[in-house]
């Protein structure tokens, strides 16, 4: 099968299209052509510098959407012909940039019939560290006021959706560009960080979530109501951030895992019209170095895929 390794570390120029076994499944795990592999900044920062995986080669990539090929032994979930998406065995090494992938049963769900692979293949790591991060974590609920950062990005325009489904009342920072497609998703408000400082326009907020680092989580503790949230899901940034909240503001670090319950229940929102990906490219498999300067080039607007 074709996929796309890396002998070293460093920029999109280390990429390249190697032939590797077809991978089989063994007991509890199943065989997906993929269809589609989204491309997430995780997969660059592991590209130029190890991140998860050790030292190369190895194959990148979490993201998957397809259709089930072979089934290992003690399966009862799929059958072969089954169209599939997920997020299988993150952080650690899935290799979902090649035309197959094999992982567990249990770390894949039905594709949402809403949408075609492509837009199915970008939904999975996004929409599960916003379900983590949003619900799981920070337990959003109808009325509460939640601010989303970087809201036209890869997680944080599937975080807008999720929020206003919950129920709540969302504000996203975004450039002014952007503002048009950030409303579009249901913000109630857009604040331009570029042109203004959002601590001083944004205060009231039961939830803040930080998907940009650096100080952004810092800097967000003015807009946070007493006995709210922050939270991350850049963890380098966590420490200094719990330090600086203190006692009045609670604080949490996500990094999303693979979770069958959450993948229904994202595919159950785009399903009912309340989720879609917005798709910034779709790009060869054979051209992932490109996938991978498009992304780095921070003009993009929600996710790219890859394609076999």
């Amino acid at each position: 099968m074709r996929a796309i390794s890396q002998r070293t570390f460093g920029g999109p120029e280390v990429l390249e299209a190697v032939e590797l076994p077809v991978p089989e499944p063994g007991p509890t795990e199943v065989l997906v052509r993929v269809r589609a592999a989204g491309v997430n900044p995780v997969d660059a920062k592991t590209r130029a510098g190890g991140r998860f995986l050790g030292e190369p080669p190895f194959v990148l990539g979490w993201d998957v959407s397809g259709v089930v090929e072979r089934v290992g032994f003690g399966v009862t979930l799929y059958r072969p012909g089954d169209e599939v998406f997920g997020m299988p065995l993150f952080p650690r090494q899935a290799g979902t940039h090649a035309e197959y992938v094999v992982a567990p049963s249990r770390h894949f769900a039905p594709k949402p019939a809403a949408l075609d692979h492509e837009h199915a293949g970008a939904l999975p790591l996004v929409g599960l560290t916003a379900w983590q991060s949003l619900v799981e974590t920070a337990d959003v609920r109808e009325g509460q006021r939640v601010l989303v950062h970087a809201a036209a990005g890869g997680v944080g325009h599937v975080a807008v959706q999720i929020a206003k489904a919950r129920g709540a009342h969302v504000i996203g920072t975004a450039s002014a560009a952007k503002h048009d497609f950030v409303r579009a998703l249901g913000a109630d408000e857009v604040v331009d960080h570029t042109e203004v400082d959002f601590a001083e326009h944004v205060r009231d907020v039961d939830v803040a979530f930080d998907t940009v680092g650096g100080d952004t989580g810092v800097r967000s503790l003015p807009t946070v109501r007493d006995g709210g949230i922050v939270v991350t899901i850049l963890g380098d940034t966590h420490q200094a951030l719990a330090e600086a909240a203190g006692d009045r503001v609670r604080t949490a670090a996500v990094l999303c895992e693979p979770d069958r319950l959450g993948l229904l229940a994202l595919a159950d929102l785009a399903d009912r019209g309340l989720l879609r990906t917005e798709l910034a490219a779709v790009v060869p498999l054979a051209e992932a170095a490109r996938a991978h300067e498009l992304m780095g080039s921070g003009r993009t607007r929600g996710k790219i895929v890859l394609v076999p």
